[in-house]
């Protein structure tokens, strides 16, 4: 059963919804706007990145409008972690799946025609089922449906990078309820997959949320042909600070790698497709619930693991593309604590990604298959910001030093290289922006071959100039025009430089563009607290909250997160009214875990000596 609101339902009291419900004191960026719009009946796309607050965008306008809001969530474990937490906030929430025996969904159907649930997750296959829509007719008179929230929404559209075809059928709710306001949700959508996912759930004008894709909490990095893959892992995991997840390209690796950091004694957990749905689901509550430090898994453990504590994400192997390592990376730190991301970079993997490639019976989908693998190599191997790479793949773009990944922290001088991209947009230019970055460069190069000569390529006046610069010079370059916005490519898998307003303010001498100068990389920074009382009284919490959470058989998560824990830590409440005041402590979780916790702080602080 819902609790019920002090203030009831009036969208100008959201702050004080919002702490009531959930704890937090104040909205992240875009979560009022959306909840207003929301609360206005609006369709809504909203794109929010991996631990930006998207749930909540549906789950506190769901408790402030009459009636039900359904939830697709294309995954068992991500509606029942998700439905797990709203009840320990004392929210009325269910889900109704596979899972579940007769009884049980009749008892969970009793409840909701009763009033008691306001959020129910669902499959997209049990929403389409004629049974349900059955039942959805009879929850529509008897207690009425507020909207409906499609999670992962990406999974729309076939030029996403999960596509689930049962997604696309969601247009049928459209069709038969054309007044219900649908709030689609996902962490990353490009320009191309937003339209479609507009396009095929025929969203009317809707409020359109991009937030920034930046993560700032995360620290990039990538290790380049380590002779000792296996020991710069080992190091890292034995130094790192909590749980991790490590990703791998086979099983084999999986069970290789699982069963080494086992040897050196570390908590460690395989996750693969090759296991019984019961092994895997054994290993993912193990390290869901802190009984094991890390998860070394395929790409089958991904969306839909809700741990907001992880602390570092280590790719083994190279991911297929960059939005897949986007969203894996972006795994670490969904709570705003610092995480660590590490690539490792093995050209052996490239063979290995090339033969996948290869089973692909669609000549079309290949090429963009190679053309997204070359972009991951872009990434790995480029000199500027790690953070500014990854932004450029999804139209923003980021200037200056993010002081957070590798790149940035080695300080790589900058040199003024606008003449050579005046030569680079010309020879675009002159190409009328039908080609690739190849066959620029062997413009630029003056390579005489019989492509450029049948073209007459060979009498433009960029043919030849770039001689003075290495074709990998030109190469840098190219990358970095991309990724400062001066230029555009096609995503078709061609790869076609396109130039805009930009690239003629750089032709103009209007804007000047700087290249990174590579110099020897310099170790990553120190990501542990300085303050040792902090962080002693930090682990002290932490081991209260796990203790608390095995009683209970939940993940220590679900009672307090990690950062809420560490303000705990700093602000030493000794008061229930001090302890409520601390983010991510709402009025539930205070009548339920107040007492323990001030009594743990007090009991901490007794053992302190008289000088702290």
């Amino acid at each position: 059963m819902t609790a019920a609101h002090p203030l009831g339902a009036h969208p100008q009291a959201l702050e004080q919804s919002l702490k009531y419900y959930f704890g937090y004191d104040s909205f992240r960026p875009g979560q009022r706007e959306i909840i207003e719009q929301a609360l206005q009946g609006r369709d809504a796309l909203i794109i929010m990145p991996t631990g930006g607050g998207k749930s909540l965008c549906f789950q506190l306008p769901a408790l402030l409008q009459p009636g039900v809001t359904l939830v697709v969530s294309p995954l068992i474990a991500l509606m029942q972690d998700q439905v797990t937490a709203l009840v320990e906030n004392g929210v009325g929430a269910t889900f109704l799946n596979s899972t579940l025996g007769a009884k049980e969904t009749q008892e969970r159907v009793a409840a909701i025609l009763a009033g008691k649930i306001k959020l129910l997750y669902l499959a997209p296959e049990r929403l389409l089922s004629a049974h349900f829509l059955e039942f959805l007719e009879t929850l529509f008179q008897k207690v009425g449906v507020a909207f409906l929230a499609l999670d992962e929404a990406h999974c729309v559209s076939e030029w996403g990078h999960d596509f689930r075809p049962e997604y696309r059928q969601l247009s049928q709710i459209r069709r038969r309820y054309p007044q219900l306001p649908i709030m689609a949700l996902t962490a990353t959508a490009t320009a191309r997959v937003r339209q479609d996912i507009v396009q095929q759930l025929n969203l009317k004008t809707p409020h359109l949320h991009v937030s920034s894709f930046n993560r700032p909490n995360l620290y990039y990095e990538v290790i380049t042909g380590a002779a000792d893959r296996f020991g710069q892992l080992l190091a890292r995991v034995k130094s790192a600070e909590g749980s991790g997840i490590i990703y791998c390209l086979s099983r084999k690796t999986v069970d290789q790698v699982t069963a080494r950091l086992q040897t050196e004694g570390i908590a460690a957990l395989p996750y693969h497709a090759g296991m019984t749905d019961k092994a895997r689901q054994e290993n993912q509550t193990r390290f869901i619930c802190d009984d094991a430090q890390v998860m070394v898994a395929t790409i089958a453990f991904g969306m839909g693991i809700n741990k907001p504590d992880v602390r570092f994400v280590i790719h083994y192997n190279l991911p297929r593309n960059l939005e897949s390592y986007y969203q894996e990376a972006g795994r670490a730190g969904r709570d705003g604590e610092k995480a660590r991301c590490t690539l490792f970079l093995n050209y052996g993997d490239i063979r290995n990604l090339e033969y996948f490639i290869k089973q692909k019976s669609n000549p079309e989908e290949q090429r963009v298959a190679h053309h997204q693998l070359q972009q991951v190599l872009e990434y790995a191997e480029a000199t500027e910001c790690r953070r500014s790479v990854q932004l450029s793949y999804f139209g923003e773009f980021l200037s200056g030093n993010c002081r957070r990944c590798d790149n940035c922290l080695a300080d790589h001088p900058l040199e003024d290289w606008t003449t050579e991209a005046m030569k680079f947009l010309s020879c675009v230019a002159r190409c009328r922006e039908r080609y690739g970055m190849t066959y620029i460069i062997e413009v630029l190069r003056g390579v005489s071959n019989p492509r450029i000569r049948e073209r007459g390529h060979d009498q433009l006046s960029t043919y030849g100039i770039g001689k003075d610069r290495t074709g990998e010079e030109w190469k840098q370059l190219g990358r970095s025009l991309l990724r400062q916005g001066f230029l555009e490519q096609s995503a078709d898998g061609y790869g076609i430089l396109k130039l805009n307003a930009k690239s003629w303010e750089v032709m103009r001498r209007e804007q000047t563009v700087r290249l990174v100068v590579t110099k020897p990389r310099q170790s990553g920074e120190d990501l542990k607290p300085k303050a040792r009382e902090i962080e002693e009284l930090y682990e002290y919490l932490r081991r209260l909250r796990k203790q608390l959470a095995d009683k209970q058989g939940i993940p220590p998560y679900m009672i307090f997160a990690d950062s809420t824990l560490r303000l705990m830590a700093r602000s030493r409440p000794k008061t229930p009214e001090a302890f409520l005041k601390v983010s991510g402590v709402g009025q539930h979780k205070l009548d339920q875990y107040g007492k323990e916790f001030i009594s743990a702080i007090g009991a901490y602080l007794e053992d302190l000596p008289m000088s702290q």
